[in-house]
């Protein structure tokens, strides 16, 4: 959830202009804000990293217009006379309403009737699309560092120690793109410069600067970044910056205390904390096709934070943050999640050796759940396909759906992950297909991640 609202007075574009004047708490200077209206102004201004993974979204209209007493006598006449059908309308007259709409958003003003309010298909950002466009520079890799894990647990803190021994270790991100630019958040991992953030922050990057909390900055390089894991590491020359203590994710309990410091919507909220608690510790969501498991906490992140830490109550750092649920449709609070360390140590410690991760085999497809209607069979709906895969070069198109996996049936994406699982790159899956009314068996080998992201 990287912040992306801003156009940075042309920070980030090819003229290399930045912005004259800036502090940290202070808004980020811009010649015009965009208008907001819509996911064709969203695309064109650059993606919302808002993690809602629905497809549909309700646009309600402006609110009428009403005159006064008549408006209230009208509003007491339909009030009386529809009383009594209040339960007949909601469930039944109006099945196209919100589930928290209805006749009451009618009769408060909300509304005017369903056949005012406008569906539409949201049409989500793909981060990791845009990562294949990433041209940021790249710094030398196999430098001997690495992660390190601090596994003694020690005295619990308070809160605000917590807060003065990370704080000084967390940055600003910011992102170059093509039209624009975008802020997020990273964690100093090293004295000399090292920085880890989301991959997500970084997608489609031209250059990449990092703002150090004495408001200094400094051209950043990109290390090497994995989109499955949503982790990636930045480098600065510098000496002796403040490094975050990083312990093991493994330890956690559901039920202990979590902080996350981030630049919440951006440097304008620089390094706000939020408290929570931890409310699973692997939990397996769904994301553009593919299954991450996550921390998940209480403790409230918002746009412009990703990348930021996730702190225990001895003052480690035991999660990157990366997402949360949101929905237009229902009130969803308090359901944030976060990048486990002891996965960040396995994936970034791949990334400063050699700019990519090698350890996660992939059949190189984007699919979501498939009910089945019609003659279209239950399984996992293929919306996309890498033409660098072999899934490609044996014929699997979106609009496929697969329907079995290594004579196993296949219902949902964690079936075929469960088939999956154990299998390294080079080894083959048979999977069934079903295509435009026919089925057929097709064996496809399965690639190293970085292959299909680079």
């Amino acid at each position: 959830m990287r912040n992306s609202y801003y156009d940075f007075n042309g920070w980030g574009r090819d003229s290399g202009v930045v912005p004259q004047k800036w502090e940290p708490g202070k808004p980020i200077p811009f010649d015009q804000e965009p208008e907001k209206t819509g996911a064709a102004q969203q695309k064109a201004d650059g993606p919302r990293r808002t993690p809602d993974v629905r497809k549909k979204r309700i646009k309600k209209p402006r609110n009428q217009e009403r005159n006064g007493a008549g408006g209230f006598l009208f509003f007491l006449a339909l009030l009386l006379s529809l009383m009594g059908l209040g339960v007949y309308f909601q469930g039944g007259v109006l099945p196209q309403f919100p589930p928290r709409g209805g006749i009451w958003d009618i009769l408060s003003g909300e509304g005017d009737w369903y056949r005012y309010y406008e569906y539409y298909e949201y049409e989500e950002d793909n981060w990791r699309e845009e990562l294949k466009d990433t041209t940021a520079p790249r710094a030398p890799t196999g430098t001997g560092v690495t992660l390190p894990l601090d596994m003694t647990e020690g005295a619990a803190l308070t809160a605000q120690e917590i807060y003065q021994q990370v704080s000084p270790a967390v940055v600003g991100v910011r992102v170059g793109l093509e039209n624009g630019g975008a802020l997020g958040t990273g964690i100093v991992m090293s004295a000399d410069g090292y920085i880890l953030t989301n991959a997500h922050v970084i997608a489609g990057s031209r250059s990449l600067q990092v703002v150090l909390p004495d408001n200094s900055r400094k051209e950043a390089l990109l290390v090497g970044y994995d989109g499955a894991s949503d982790l990636a590491v930045l480098k600065v020359e510098a000496q002796g910056l403040t490094v975050a203590c990083f312990g093991s994710s493994d330890q956690l309990q559901v039920g202990d205390p979590a902080y996350a410091i981030g630049n919440h919507l951006g440097e304008e909220l620089w390094a706000t904390m939020t408290d929570g608690i931890i409310s699973a510790t692997e939990r397996t969501v769904a994301v553009d096709g593919g299954d991450m498991v996550l921390l998940q906490t209480t403790a409230a992140i918002n746009s412009g934070s990703s990348g930021g830490a996730l702190v225990d109550q001895f003052g480690r750092v035991v999660g990157i943050t990366n997402m949360k649920m949101m929905s237009d449709w229902e009130t969803i609070e308090g359901l944030a999640f976060a990048v486990p360390s002891t996965t960040a140590k396995d994936v970034v410690d791949q990334l400063i050796a050699q700019g990519h991760y090698s350890g996660r085999p992939m059949l190189g497809i984007t699919v979501f759940n498939e009910e089945g209607h019609g003659d279209v069979p239950a399984g996992i709906y293929v919306s996309s396909v890498e033409r660098k895969s072999d899934a490609y070069q044996k014929g699997i198109r979106e609009g496929d759906v697969i329907t079995g996996a290594n004579g196993r049936r296949i219902f949902s994406l964690e079936d075929l992950s469960e088939v999956k699982s154990g299998l390294q790159a080079g080894q083959s899956i048979t999977l069934e297909v079903w295509s435009d009314g026919e089925r057929r068996t097709v064996s496809v080998e399965l690639v190293e991640g970085y292959v299909l992201e680079n």
